[in-house]
């Protein structure tokens, strides 16, 4: 068993305890890293600044004999110049020069040897501070004549004029008594002064002093005073910063740079941090004194974020800590209340099962658990015999208990071997409870099939008087045109619709629907389902558009009942949306995939509730749309998905309230073969489309190079080019031979000889339109002959009869192999292709002999379509042997 950690009040407090402890450990460690880091970086900072200074230093030590040995001594042997000097004040004197970046000034009485000295120090000087931007000084005490000169780079001359005490003043007084105090020292060669600042100028320096010793003459002194500005960095305040005798000087110079920082040594002056680094070749040494405080808030700055992370992770443990051993560890009112409500929750749970239960600890003899089944059970029971029964029989055994049977499971506890658990079921009670379930099973299922037995006989019962009742209104309004007899009428079909559902749903719920496939031609089924659809959309005053991206002679292989019914109850419903707009049904099928067929219906209309498409689930389960002339069936979404289904479909509805609806039906209808077609029907037909809506003319120009027709436009039409025929929707664009398309004809219709109208949805409507046009129109002008001459002169004229030796003797084998396939699709477009070439050549027996051909395969009278398949091919020989005499 593995190890837990005891969670005591102690164990808590100790694992709190030491995690403090580790942070404030962390704590201490960053601290000290960082405060380690300032020092070190800050001892480099110094290692830098005291090399800048000796480096400085050591050049002006050479500029110091450059200027006693070279200037001062050559000076005083050359004849003087005309040099010219102004005399400021009493024993001050001016040096007027040429270049500017430096001043002199000569102090005390002089002779023209130091005038002349003092250009050439100032010349030398311009050269040496040409580049520099601080203030620069030197200050030379002769020892000839006692005077002191003094060049810098400061205005001396508006300086020492412009003030009656000046600074100059003060400073060239200050600079004598210190140069007379190194000239009496002898045993001092070179001193340092402590760094000071110019009050004016914020500037901070150092005074370099150096004596010259002359026999029989005063002591010369050449003092320099040396800028620390530009050698200490921003950061290090220049206040902070001493310049003071050091008492351990050492003679060696170390080259490693570890070395040079093990030399700058760190101590504590309270109150403040000293930081001192010697000068190798001065007995000086560099101070840099950092307060405490200022210590602390750079400390602080920079671990401003870990150190807050720190302590709010300290205050969030100890938190913690205090909260655990409130809550946890301690119980309080709150735990005893849910330790109270759990031990009744129990009661209530044991006391509520249907089964009596007991755990009884043979230990103590007592029982633990138990409800009112197993103390009224306890008195009969001997719980030890059990015990030893159970073990033999699996745990499971029966028992009598006045004259009832019970079920007896015992099992042992893992924890506590000596608690054993009991649990006794009635089985008289049992089987008594299963009796009532099975027999109202039954009762159910008896239900059941009485509702689908009533429904399928309700159905077949309405049927009869429906279609009787159909009938007759059909014939009523055939023999008279009245607007409440049509409505009478629609109002029957729609009630057919409605129990031809139910039936249909009852036989799906039962499985007693099987799928009928057969092959079909999908454009006819696209003209049957325009033509019922027609008087609703005429009524409506609504666009209906049947856009088929297939073939038009394209057979698939499926349940066209089925189909049709799914589509056809769709577009009812979506007529029963729309009240204004258009209505279009795409239909295409993906190129990778040709078997599946994907229709879609869209609607302008006023969309779908959430009800409505709630009926997609279970049928009339929200309230339908309706309009002026009915409602929509709420059975309708419910059928076409369950019946899609089963085809192996599925139904998808999209919707939206007062923009529209789209229905997209997926189908697998398997495409049949079909042999390839050496010409087709309208091949060489020229057709002039001038048709103003964008929709129309896709659908129409379609059909038409799908029947082989060349279709050309206004804009396409070169001059001269000829046509067969006018296709157009405007009425005043009609001339000879032209058609006009309506959304509303039933069919076509003759507006005169050579004019008609024909409504582009129906694709059969319209191929008979154009041959009918095309047969009036070849026979237009034609000579009356004899019957036999004017069977035989289109042959003979114009190249026809070697056209007609092409094709008409292949489709008459054709006729032969597809009748004895029983393949009545492909047979009745072969029948047609040969009704349009008789028509064309104006073959009237042949062309009556085709149609005769036609009607036998409507009806699929096999022996029909045998004798009159040999009746053309009698006839095409006949034909074929007057051509060749």
């Amino acid at each position: 068993m593995p190890y837990k950690f005891p969670l005591t009040s102690g164990n808590i407090t100790r694992f709190f305890v030491i995690f403090n402890l580790l942070l404030l450990l962390t704590i201490g460690f960053m601290v000290h890293n960082s405060v380690g880091a300032w020092l070190t970086a800050k001892r480099y900072a110094m290692l830098d600044i005291t090399h800048a200074v000796q480096k400085r230093i050591d050049t002006y030590r050479f500029a110091t004999w450059q200027i006693y040995e070279n200037l001062a001594t050559s000076a005083a042997g050359t004849p003087p110049e005309s040099l010219q000097e102004t005399r400021l004040r009493p024993d001050v004197y001016y040096l007027e020069k040429n270049r500017r970046k430096t001043e002199a000034l000569i102090f005390g009485s002089h002779d023209s040897s130091t005038l002349d000295m003092t250009l050439r120090m100032s010349n030398y000087l311009d050269t040496l501070w040409g580049a520099e931007n601080g203030t620069w000084s030197m200050y030379f005490l002769n020892g000839q004549d006692n005077s002191l000169i003094m060049v810098s780079t400061l205005p001396l001359k508006d300086m020492a004029t412009r003030f009656k005490e000046s600074a100059v003043t003060t400073l060239v007084d200050a600079r004598r008594a210190e140069m007379l105090q190194q000239a009496n020292a002898l045993d001092e060669r070179e001193s340092f002064s402590p760094l000071r600042r110019f009050a004016w100028q914020n500037d901070n320096y150092f005074t370099v002093r150096t004596t010259f010793n002359q026999p029989g003459h005063l002591a010369t002194v050449v003092a320099f005073d040396l800028p620390m500005n530009d050698l200490v960095p921003r950061n290090m305040p220049l206040e902070n910063f001493q310049l003071r005798q050091d008492s351990a000087t050492s003679a060696t110079t170390d080259a490693d740079s570890d070395g040079d920082v093990q030399n700058t040594q760190i101590a504590l002056v309270n109150p403040n941090l000293e930081i001192s680094a010697s000068l190798s070749t001065t007995p000086l040494q560099l101070v840099y004194r950092i307060p405490l405080t200022s210590l602390v808030v750079d400390t602080l700055h920079n671990l401003l974020w870990p150190l807050l992370a720190s302590f709010l992770l300290m205050l969030l443990s100890l938190a913690g800590l205090f909260l655990l051993r409130q809550q946890s560890l301690r119980p309080s009112e709150n735990q005893t209340a849910e330790l109270d409500s759990l031990r009744v929750l129990n009661e209530e749970i044991v006391a509520s099962l249907p089964v009596g239960l007991l755990v009884y600890d043979f230990a103590s003899n007592r029982t633990i658990i138990s409800n009112k089944i197993a103390e009224h059970l306890l008195p009969h029971l001997n719980l030890q015999k059990i015990i030893n029964m159970s073990d033999q029989h699996q745990g499971v055994l029966q028992a009598t208990v006045n004259n009832e049977v019970y079920e007896i499971r015992h099992a042992r506890s893992v924890y506590s071997p000596n608690t054993q658990l009991f649990l006794m079921r009635d089985q008289d009670r049992e089987l008594l409870v299963n009796k009532k379930l099975q027999k109202a099973q039954v009762v159910l299922d008896r239900n059941h099939q009485m509702r689908q037995q009533l429904l399928l006989n309700l159905g077949h019962a309405l049927n009869q008087p429906l279609e009787r009742v159909a009938s007759k209104l059909e014939e009523l309004n055939q023999t008279r045109q009245d607007n409440a007899l049509q409505e009478v009428v629609e109002e029957n079909q729609a009630l057919a619709r409605l129990v031809d559902d139910i039936v249909l749903l009852n036989r799906l719920e039962t499985h007693d629907w099987l799928p009928d496939a057969t092959s079909f031609n999908l454009q006819t089924l696209l003209d049957e389902i325009t033509l019922e659809l027609l008087p609703q959309v005429r009524r409506k005053g609504l666009t209906l558009l049947v856009n088929n991206h297939l073939n038009s002679d394209e057979v698939r292989f499926g349940d066209r009942r089925s189909i049709r019914k799914v589509l056809a109850t769709l577009m009812h419903y979506s007529l029963t949306t729309t009240n204004w707009g258009k209505i279009t049904l795409n239909v295409e099928s993906p190129e990778a995939r040709p078997d599946r067929l994907t229709m879609t219906l869209v609607d302008t209309g006023a969309g779908l509730s959430k009800d409505e498409l709630g009926n997609a689930d279970f049928p009339f389960l929200g309230e339908t749309a309706q309009d002026r002339f009915g409602q929509a069936s709420g059975l309708a979404f419910f059928l076409c998905k369950q019946l899609s289904k089963q085809l192996g479909g599925h139904l998808e509805i999209v919707a939206k309230e007062e923009i529209g609806s789209r229905y997209t039906m997926h189908f697998n209808l398997p495409l049949e073969h079909q042999q390839q077609q050496e010409e087709k029907l309208l091949e060489g037909v020229n057709a002039l489309i001038e048709i103003a809506v964008d929709d129309v003319r896709k659908i129409v120009c379609h059909q038409l190079e799908n029947w082989g027709a060349n279709c050309i436009t206004p804009d396409e039409r070169f001059s001269g080019q000829d046509h067969d025929v006018l296709i157009t929707d405007d009425p005043t664009k009609l001339v000879p031979w032209s058609l006009l398309l309506d959304g509303y004809e039933q069919g076509y219709q003759r507006l005169s000889d050579n004019q008609y109208r024909v409504n582009f949805n129906l694709s059969g409507a319209l191929q008979d339109a154009l041959l009918t046009l095309i047969e009036q129109q070849l026979s237009q002008g034609e000579v009356e002959e004899e019957p036999e001459q004017e069977e035989l002169t289109p042959l003979l004229g114009g190249g026809y009869y070697q056209l007609f030796v092409e094709t008409v003797p292949v489709d008459v084998k054709r006729l032969y192999t597809e009748s004895a396939d029983n393949d009545y699709s492909s047979l009745a477009q072969t029948a047609h292709r040969l009704k349009g070439v008789f028509a064309m050549l104006n073959l009237v027996p042949g062309k009556q002999l085709c149609e005769t051909l036609e009607e036998h395969i409507k009806k699929c009278d096999d022996s029909n379509i045998k004798n009159t398949t040999s009746n053309i091919d009698a006839y095409v020989n006949q034909l074929l042997q007057q051509g060749n005499q």
